[in-house]
C-alpha cells in the first residue's frame, strides 16, 4: 500500500487534534500580533499627530511585509519543508513585534511593521498547507478552518490586552506582549512533523514511513510491512525539478489560479480595510477608545460561532456554496454596519460581519492549498496570499483617504459590500468544488 494512501486512510485522531492545537496556537499569535496594531492606531494617532493618510500606510506597510513574505516563504516551504520555514517565520514576526515598542517615530515603526508582516504572511500559507496535507480527505476541511479559528482567539488575545494594558501601562507594552510567541518555537520543533508529501517529494521516503507508522499506530493500527523501495514507486515528481511561477498559468491551473487570486485580493482587501480601521472608525464616529475597545472585543466574539458554522458546512455543503453564502452574507452586513444608528444597531451588524467575514475566511484557506499538487501546494498558495496582501496594502490607504468627507463611513462600508458581492457572484459561477477529494485526485 503506498504511503499516502495509507495516511489518507488513518482516522481522524489524537495526532491530527494534537497537529491542530500546535499550528493553531501559532495561527493565534499571528492573528493576536496583527490585531493590536488595530487597537494601538487610535492611541497612536493622538500622541503622535498622526494624519488618517499616515494612519493607513501604517496599516498599508505590513501588508507590503506580507505580501513578500508569503511568496518567498511558500518558495522556502517547498524547497527546505513546512516544519522549518513555519518556525523562522514565527520567530521573525514575534521578534520584529517587540521591536515595535521601541519604535520612537512614525518612521521606524513603519520598518518594524513590515518585518512583522513578513513573518506573518510568511507563516499562514506555509501553517495551512502543513495541516492540509495530513488531514484525512472527509475532514480536511473540518479541520482547516477549525485552524483558521484560531485567528479569531488572537483577536480575542490582542483585544482584551489592549482593554487592559494600553490604558494603563501605555502602548508600548502591547507590543511587548506581544514579542512572546518567539519562544513557541521550541515547541513547534519538539511536536510538529515534518509533511510526509514534502518528505517523498524530495526523495526522503524512509522518514516518511516511520512517521506514517507511528500515526498510525497512535490510531490503534497495525503498520503494514512496506520496503522503502517501493515505497519510491509513489513519488510525484523528480526532487531536482525546480520552482516555476509560469507553471501556475499553464492550461492546468490558470483558471484556478485566477480564482483564487481574485477571493484573495477581495476577501484581504475587504477584511484589513474594514478591521485594521474599525477601532479609529468607531473612535470618528464618537465613541471613546475605552468604549470602541468594549465594541470590537463583542464584535471579535463573533469571529468563533462564525468558523465553527463554517467548519460544519464547508464538508457538507462543499467549499463553493459555503464561500459564496458567507461572503455575500458578509457583504449585506457590511452595507447595513456602514448607516450608523444605535450602538445596539452597530454591534448587530458589527457582529453579523465579523461572523460571516471570518467563516468566509475560513474556507479560504481550506481551499487554497486543495488546487495545487505537492510540488508546488506551499509555493501556489503563498502567490494567492501575496496577491491578497496587495489588497490589503490598498485598502487601509484608500480608508484612509475616503473616511475625510462628510459622508466618509457609510461610503467606505458601501465600498466594502460592493467588493465582497462580486467575489461572492465570482466564486459561485466560477470556483471548482473539492468537498471530499483526496489532495492528489484535485490537483492531477
Amino acid at each position: 500500500m503506498a504511503i499516502i494512501s495509507r495516511l489518507e486512510q488513518i482516522p481522524v485522531n489524537r495526532f491530527h487534534y494534537k497537529l491542530l492545537l500546535l499550528t493553531g496556537f501559532g495561527w493565534l499569535f499571528d492573528a493576536m500580533d496583527t490585531g493590536i496594531i488595530a487597537f494601538v492606531l487610535p492611541v497612536l494617532a493622538k500622541e503622535w499627530g498622526l494624519s488618517a493618510t499616515q494612519i493607513g500606510f501604517i496599516g498599508s506597510i505590513g501588508l507590503l511585509g506580507m505580501a513578500v513574505g508569503a511568496v518567498l516563504a511558500g518558495s522556502a516551504a517547498d524547497k527546505f519543508g513546512r516544519k522549518a520555514v513555519f518556525a523562522v517565520t514565527l520567530m521573525i514576526y514575534s521578534i520584529a513585534t517587540g521591536l515595535c515598542g521601541l519604535a520612537w517615530n512614525y518612521e521606524s515603526l513603519l520598518v518594524f511593521r513590515f518585518l512583522v508582516g513578513f513573518g506573518l504572511g510568511g507563516e499562514l500559507p506555509v501553517a495551512v498547507t502543513l495541516m492540509a496535507e495530513y488531514s484525512p480527505p472527509a475532514s480536511r476541511g473540518r479541520f482547516i478552518v477549525l485552524l483558521e479559528s484560531f485567528w479569531a482567539f488572537g483577536w480575542l488575545a490582542a483585544a482584551l490586552i489592549s482593554y487592559l494594558v494600553i490604558p494603563r501601562f501605555g502602548w508600548q507594552m502591547a507590543f511587548f506582549i506581544g514579542a512572546l510567541p518567539a519562544l513557541y518555537v521550541f515547541f513547534i520543533r519538539m511536536g510538529v512533523p515534518e509533511s510526509i508529501r514534502y518528505l517523498i517529494h524530495k526523495g526522503r521516503q524512509a522518514e516518511a514511513l516511520e512517521i506514517v507508522s507511528r500515526i498510525e499506530r497512535e490510531a490503534g493500527i497495525e503498520p503494514a510491512a512496506q520496503p522503502v523501495a517501493n515505497a519510491k514507486a509513489i513519488v510525484p515528481n523528480s526532487p531536482a525539478q525546480k520552482l516555476a511561477f509560469k507553471e501556475l498559468w499553464t492550461a492546468q491551473f490558470a483558471k484556478r489560479t485566477m480564482i483564487l487570486w481574485l477571493i484573495w485580493f477581495g476577501i484581504v482587501y475587504s477584511y484589513y480595510g474594514i478591521f485594521t480601521w474599525l477601532p479609529s472608525l468607531m473612535v470618528k464616529q464618537g465613541h471613546t477608545v475605552i468604549k470602541t475597545f468594549e465594541y470590537v472585543l463583542i464584535m471579535t466574539l463573533a469571529q468563533l460561532p462564525g468558523y465553527f458554522s463554517a467548519a460544519y458546512l464547508v464538508d457538507r455543503i462543499g467549499r463553493r456554496s459555503t464561500l459564496a453564502m458567507y461572503l455575500a452574507l458578509s457583504a449585506v452586513s457590511a452595507y447595513f454596519f456602514g448607516q450608523g444608528g444605535s450602538a445596539e444597531i452597530v454591534l448587530l451588524w458589527g457582529s453579523l460581519m465579523s461572523f460571516f467575514n471570518l467563516g468566509a475566511w475560513g474556507v479560504v484557506y481550506t481551499y487554497t492549498p486543495e488546487l495545487y499538487p505537492t510540488r508546488i501546494r506551499a509555493f501556489g498558495s503563498g502567490w494567492a496570499a501575496a496577491v491578497g496582501r496587495f489588497g490589503g496594502i490598498l485598502a487601509p490607504t484608500i480608508v484612509g483617504y475616503m473616511i475625510t468627507g462628510p459622508q466618509g463611513f457609510a461610503q467606505v462600508f458601501t465600498m466594502f459590500t460592493g467588493v465582497m458581492m462580486v467575489v461572492a457572484v465570482a466564486v459561485w459561477l466560477f470556483g471548482e468544488e473539492t468537498k471530499g477529494k483526496a489532495l492528489d485526485e484535485i490537483s492531477s
